[in-house]
């Protein structure tokens, strides 16, 4: 009898162990070997480890969960509890000032781009998700964006007419319109079939994603521009991870640090390993820019810091301007 209550009570205390185990699904549009996805499963691995079992994550690459305009909404509702969007996102939130961040030629390296993400203003900006029922943990790297298209993208004009697909972002919309091109608005999924079919004749990504998404196979030119950057911010519902035991929290919190630190250490690394890919491929022809080539880009482009400043915030532009040294006015 007495054996009998003993493994009655341990079966009990497996089944309440088990039935404890918190579960958190993180969405994500890339594939698993970009630097974000990565990230992700690194995250998932520390947050095990690190909970010792109590919390398990769940990753999501490729949209597989959600359709890539579907995941914010699941967010706030609960449905997924940790994304990572690209910070272009957060406009159509109302958030408007993260679109400093999509600005061409604000950062020259990342030395510049982390004295906004890991300093007082990134924190601000995140602080301001809150309201909208969002938790920002942190920025991770993608890298710098380069253009690509089935025609050499050379000068200014070479641009000219050219149909680009960009994220939801009034600052990406209006510098596609100042070099001439047309800026398409779609889901990243859907980007390599509109290549393929000449929906939009190119785009621009880092050349992880460039790569992990085989655009190498319909773009026949990638010109390394380095005019903007791509980053993400890991959020998670806020309600969900205000309602999380205070040790739980902090050892996610460590878990995200980390992978935080892992993320930003790889995205390098993994651009540069993909364009090597991409070249060896010999689907596409990569061209870099002369000096002369990039001021050009920059001047041209050097309106849209003028004409989108009163969208992100006057304030928030000045901010971004004194971390990272960047003057429109001189060019």
């Amino acid at each position: 009898m007495k054996l009998k209550f003993v493994l009655a009570a341990a079966l009990l205390a497996v089944g309440l162990s088990a039935s404890a185990q918190t579960i958190i699904k993180f969405s994500h549009v890339v594939a698993a070997d970009t630097p974000k996805g990565k990230a992700a499963e690194f995250f998932a691995k520390k947050a095990a480890e690190l909970t010792k079992g109590k919390v398990k994550v769940e990753v999501y690459a490729n949209s597989s969960l959600y359709k890539d305009g579907e995941e914010m909404s699941s967010l706030q509702l609960g449905s997924v509890q940790m994304l990572a969007p690209s910070l272009a996102k957060f406009g159509p939130l109302g958030v408007k000032e993260f679109e400093a961040f999509d600005f061409p030629f604000m950062f020259d390296n990342y030395t510049e781009l982390h004295n906004i993400t890991q300093g007082p203003v990134g924190a601000a900006l995140l602080a301001k998700l809150e309201p909208k029922g969002i938790k920002g943990l942190a920025y991770w790297d993608n890298g710098f964006k380069s253009f690509s298209a089935n025609t050499p993208l050379k000068t200014v004009a070479d641009y000219k007419g050219k149909k680009f697909r960009i994220q939801s972002s009034k600052v990406l919309d209006e510098e596609i319109r100042a070099v001439g091109g047309i800026p398409q608005v779609m889901a990243f999924s859907e980007v390599y079939q509109a290549l393929q079919t000449g929906v939009v004749d190119g785009t621009e990504n880092p050349i992880s994603n460039f790569y992990t998404q085989k655009m190498y196979e319909v773009q026949k030119h990638l010109s390394l521009t380095n005019h903007g950057y791509l980053g993400y911010a890991v959020i998670v519902n806020k309600k969900f991870w205000d309602g999380l035991p205070a040790d739980i929290r902090g050892e996610l919190e460590e878990a995200m640090k980390e992978a935080t630190v892992y993320a930003n250490k790889i995205a390098q690394e993994e651009n540069d390993k993909a364009l090597e890919s991409v070249r060896k491929s010999g689907k596409t022809e990569v061209y870099t820019p002369t000096n002369e080539e990039r001021m050009a880009l920059k001047k041209a482009m050097a309106p849209v810091h003028i004409k989108m400043a009163d969208r992100v915030g006057k304030d928030t532009l000045q901010q971004f301007y004194k971390a990272t040294g960047f003057d429109p006015s001189k060019l």
